[in-house]
C-alpha cells in the first residue's frame, strides 16, 4: 500500500501517467485504474492519504464488469468454482482421470474452460488441500512401527534358493533413533520378535507404540476405537506400554517412519545391494553394523546425532524392560514315526526324539525360534527351529547304535579309511592304500574298503593282517581276494605267496619278453 500512497502523492504533484509508470515501476494502464478508483471513492485523494492499509486496499481491490483498458472480468470461474471440492474427491476414486472430469464438465458447460485452464484451477484449488501440520514429539513418548515394501534376502545354501525377507523399522520421532531388522515374513510371531529386538536394541520401553492397521495387530480398523488382536493386547500388558494405531489410509499420521522407511533405503539397502548372504542371521548382523553407521551419523540441518539425541534425552525417560521377552508359543501333538520323528505341521519339518518313544503321542511346543517336545511334563527334545520344508533335524543322541554306526560311516573318507587299517596293522593299510588308489573317483572304493574292514569283526584282527600280508604284493587286491583267504585258511599257510602257477609249455615266462 505504501505503493499506492506514494502514486497519489505524485498524482497530488501534477506529474503525468508517464512519468507515474517510472517513478513507481506500476504499468501504465494499472496507474489509470488505481486513480479511476480513488477518484470515484467519493473521498479526496488528501483524506485518502490519512487512511489505513486495509481501508486503501478495498478500495484499489473493487472488481468492475469491465474497464477503459478492455479487459472482462472472466465470469466462467463462478461455474467451477463450487464444483472444484466435487472434483477433487472424484479424483480418488478408482479410474477417475482430471480428462473424464473435464469432459463432464464440457458437457455441462459448452462454453467453459479449456482442459488446460480447468487442469490449472484444479491443481490449485488442491495444493490449498495440501498443507500439513507439524507436531513437536515428546522424548521417549512413541516409537513408530511400519514395514518397508522393499525386502531383502539371502541365498539358500542347501537349495540355492533366493529367500525373501521383510523388514521392519522402527523410530524414535523425537530422535529419529531408527533399528531395522530382517524377518522371515509378516506373520504375528515374527512381528513379535522382531518387535521385542527392538525394544532390547534401544534399552528400554516407549510410552506407547503406533503402527498402521495391519493384519496381524488390528482385527477391525476404527477411528477411535480398534479392535486389537488378543497377542498384542499381551504384548502391550507384558511390556507395559500402549498399542495406538494410525487412521486408515493416512501414512501422514506416522510421517517419521515413513521417512524412516526412505532413509532405511538409502543408508542400509543402499550399501549392501552388492553383498551375498547365506543366513537370515548373516544379513541381520550386516544390517545391525549400517545401522551403527546411521545412527552415530551427524544431522545434516542440526547439530549433533540420533545416537546423541537418544542417549541424552529419550533413554533416561524409557521404561525399564521386563524380565524376558515375549514370543507367541504354539502348542500342538504329534504322533512318533518309525523314524524317530515327529512333524511340525506349519513348517513340514520333521524333528527327532529319543527312538524309544516310537508309536507315542507327544506335546510339541514350538516358538519363532525353538522346538520343545514333551513327554508329559519331561521335555524329551529341544531343537532350533528350521523352516526347510520337508527337511530334517536329527540329533545323532536320538538314534539306536547301528544307525549311529551307519551316520559314522556315512561321513569317512579316505584318511578315515587308512587310519583304521592302521590299527590292524601294516599289511592291511597297504592293501586298503592300494585298493583306494584302483579308482580314480575315492567314493567308489569306500564300500571295498568298509567290506575287508569289518573281516577283522569275524575272523580276528591278526588273520586278517596275516591275509593282507600275503597278498600285499598280489597283482589284484579286492574284497573277495581276502575273504577267499581267510576262508580257506589260506592265511595260515606257510607258503609266502598265495598263488604259485606251475610249468606249462601254454605259458610263456619272462624269456618270451625280451
Amino acid at each position: 500500500m505504501h505503493q499506492i500512497k506514494r502514486l497519489i502523492e505524485l498524482h497530488l504533484q501534477g506529474r503525468s501517467i508517464r512519468q507515474l509508470n517510472k517513478l513507481t515501476g506500476i504499468s501504465r494502464n494499472t496507474v489509470r485504474d488505481y486513480l479511476r478508483k480513488l477518484l470515484q471513492c467519493g473521498r479526496s485523494l488528501a483524506d485518502l492519504l490519512a487512511v489505513d492499509d486495509a481501508e486503501l486496499l478495498t478500495i484499489v481491490q473493487t472488481e468492475e464488469p469491465s474497464n477503459n483498458a478492455g479487459r472482462l472480468i472472466d465470469h466462467r470461474f463462478d461455474s467451477i468454482k463450487h464444483r472444484l471440492d466435487y472434483y477433487c474427491s472424484e479424483l480418488s476414486r478408482r479410474g477417475v482421470t482430471r480428462s473424464l472430469l473435464w469432459e463432464e464438465y464440457k458437457a455441462d458447460h459448452p462454453d467453459g474452460y479449456g482442459y488446460s485452464q480447468f487442469c490449472e484451477h484444479l491443481s490449485r484449488h488442491l495444493k490449498r488441500d495440501s498443507a500439513v501440520m507439524h507436531f513437536t514429539h515428546k522424548p521417549g513418548e512413541v516409537m513408530q512401527v511400519d514395514f518397508a515394501g522393499g525386502k531383502l534376502g539371502y541365498v539358500d545354501p542347501n537349495s540355492g534358493e533366493w529367500m525373501s525377507c521383510e523388514v521392519l523399522i522402527c523410530v524414535l520421532p523425537f530422535s529419529h533413533f531408527i533399528y531395522a531388522e530382517a524377518l522371515r515374513s509378516q506373520r504375528q510371531e515374527d512381528f513379535i520378535k522382531g518387535f521385542g529386538n527392538a525394544l532390547t536394541y534401544i534399552g528400554g520401553v516407549p510410552g506407547c507404540i503406533k503402527c498402521d492397521n495391519m493384519r496381524i495387530a488390528v482385527i477391525r480398523a476404527h477411528r477411535y476405537e480398534p479392535v486389537f488382536t488378543e497377542a498384542m493386547e499381551f504384548l502391550a500388558a507384558h511390556y507395559g506400554t500402549t498399542i495406538v494405531t494410525a487412521r486408515v489410509r493416512k501414512p501422514r499420521d506416522k510421517p517419521s517412519v515413513e521417512k524412516g522407511v526412505d532413509v532405511a533405503y538409502k543408508k542400509l539397502y543402499a550399501p549392501l545391494r552388492d553383498q551375498v548372504f547365506t543366513s537370515i542371521e548373516q544379513l541381520n548382523a550386516a544390517l545391525r553394523k549400517q545401522l551403527e553407521v546411521l545412527n552415530n551419523q551427524p544431522f545434516k540441518a542440526r547439530e549433533g546425532t540420533r545416537r546423541q539425541q537418544f542417549d541424552e534425552f529419550e533413554r533416561p525417560l524409557l521404561k525399564s524392560l521386563p524380565t524376558s521377552v515375549y514370543l507367541i508359543r504354539n502348542v500342538t501333538e504329534a504322533t512318533v514315526q518309525r523314524n524317530y520323528h515327529v512333524i511340525v505341521g506349519q513348517d513340514r519339518h520333521q524333528y527327532s526324539v529319543p527312538y524309544t518313544l516310537i508309536g507315542k503321542r507327544l506335546k510339541v511346543i514350538y516358538t519363532v525360534d525353538t522346538v520343545d517336545i514333551y513327554d508329559g511334563l519331561t521335555r524329551v527334545a529341544l531343537h532350533r527351529r528350521n523352516y526347510q520344508k520337508y527337511g530334517y533335524t536329527t540329533l545323532a543322541d536320538h538314534m539306536p547304535e547301528r544307525h549311529k554306526h551307519v551316520l559314522d560311516q556315512q561321513g569317512w573318507n579316505a584318511e578315515d579309511f587308512e587310519k583304521h587299517a592302521s590299527f590292524v596293522g601294516p599289511a592291511t593299510l597297504k592293501v586298503i592304500q592300494r585298493v583306494l588308489q584302483s579308482r580314480s573317483f575315492y567314493a567308489q572304493t569306500y564300500t571295498t574298503c568298509l567290506g575287508i574292514l569289518r573281516l577283522k569283526k569275524k575272523y580276528s584282527k591278526e588273520r586278517l593282517e596275516s591275509a593282507c600280508q600275503r597278498i600285499q604284493d598280489a597283482p589284484t587286491v579286492s574284497f573277495r581276494i581276502v575273504e577267499n583267504v581267510l576262508k580257506n585258511h589260506l592265511d595260515k599257510s606257510a607258503s609266502d605267496t598265495v598263488y604259485n602257477p606251475p610249468l606249462h609249455r601254454q605259458i610263456r615266462g619272462p624269456q618270451s619278453y625280451q
